[in-house]
């Protein structure tokens, strides 16, 4: 006869080992679940810390691990994107991963099932080294203490009840029809409706026509900047799939960038964490000239909406005005107009005479312009 008070093991349903609790990969102490943070910022998965210093994101599908790092990187940062961007792999922090954790039991599982449940979540741990550790964590504690556990997700029979009641949806044709007639004030009541057209959007960056291209790009950051305001997670979601897009060295031809400018620059106080991304871009891939003049265009985006969250000084951008693509001195010209032309009018001065020419998104439609004209604007903005 089986012994009803002896405690009964736990485990995974297709493996003999057991589910255990979660432990620091660095310090084998055992971990509470992550909480969501109650701050405003663009990637909101919920996060943890251990009593060694490590901080962890917990990544439900297991198929976000990059964006995954970069929660657990900024907020070991203490929210300090600049000083998050600015470290090394091993020199400044190191990394692991824990997979198969169930957020609903706190439970790892070494098999991947558990009642019944596929469990697909991973811990994403970054631990910095102590000196940086001395500057971060008594943020990072801070921003903890006010931290609340996710809330259970409702019952799948509520959820479709959800989607039933929905407001309408927006089929691929109809989002191509108002990218098409440039109908801005339909497009912003369809983000309202629904999120779903940001895939379409989305879809519309690859186009062959630079036309349509830029008025995806711009609707794009429209779109957003309504969805934000109730759910910025989706639109975290689609910035962090644009900027791994450009990893491949052939998407700095299509219209990544420029969407990435319209959603920062639609949304500033949201997603400016993502800017030094920007300037990494600009610093390790700047032999591409086409993607030089996106990444100027798409913070010339960002400084048309709020400058000073352009950081760097004038003189960052002063070299481009020498760049021999036309494009690159044409974006560069637009940038320092909006950050304070006076401030580098001789250099602008000397491209007075420049006659080359660049295309230029103007509501809705692209017109060429010369550098000449391009500076005579600068300028004219003091």
């Amino acid at each position: 006869m089986r012994d009803s008070k002896k405690p009964r093991e736990t485990k995974n349903l297709l493996s003999r080992k057991p589910a255990v609790r979660p432990a620091c990969p660095f310090c084998g102490l055992p971990l509470e679940k992550p909480k969501e943070l109650k701050i405003h910022r663009p990637l909101e998965m919920p996060v943890g810390s251990c009593s060694c210093g490590a901080v962890y994101a917990y990544d439900a599908t297991g198929h976000n691990l990059g964006a995954a790092f970069i929660e657990a990187l900024v907020f070991g940062c203490n929210m300090d994107w600049g000083l998050a961007w600015g470290l090394l792999p091993e020199e400044d922090y190191l990394e692991k991963i824990v997979e198969n954790y169930d957020y609903e039991t706190n439970l790892i599982v070494p098999g991947g099932f558990y009642e019944g449940r596929k469990i697909s979540g991973a811990l994403y741990f970054v631990r910095l080294h102590a000196d940086i550790q001395e500057v971060t964590r008594q943020g990072v504690q801070k921003h903890l203490a006010s931290a609340a556990l996710v809330p259970a997700e409702a019952p799948a029979e509520t959820k479709e009840t959800a989607v039933r009641a929905a407001a309408k949806t927006f089929t691929k044709r109809e989002v191509e029809e108002l990218v098409e007639n440039y109908a801005v004030a339909p497009l912003l009541k369809a983000a309202g409706q629904d999120k779903g057209i940001l895939w379409h959007l989305q879809r519309l960056l690859y186009s062959a026509d630079e036309t349509s291209r830029m008025r995806a790009a711009e609707f794009l950051g429209r779109a957003c900047a309504v969805i934000a305001q109730k759910n910025p997670r989706p639109v975290s979601r689609l910035l962090q799939n644009l900027f791994t897009s450009l990893a491949d060295t052939g998407a700095s031809s299509w219209g990544a960038v420029e969407a990435i400018g319209e959603i920062i620059g639609g949304s500033p106080e949201i997603f400016a964490g993502y800017i030094p991304a920007l300037y990494q871009l600009l610093e390790e891939k700047g032999e591409d000239e086409n993607l030089r003049a996106k990444i100027l265009l798409a913070l010339g985006k960002i400084a048309r909406a709020k400058p000073n969250l352009i950081k760097k000084p004038c003189s960052y951008f002063t070299p481009f005005l020498s760049d021999p693509h036309p494009a690159v001195r044409g974006q560069a010209v637009w940038l320092l107009g909006l950050l304070g032309a006076a401030k580098i009018s001789e250099d602008l001065k000397n491209l007075q005479d420049d006659v080359g020419e660049i295309n230029v998104y103007e509501k809705g439609e692209i017109v060429k312009k010369t550098i000449a004209r391009l500076v005579a604007e600068a300028l004219a903005k003091g």
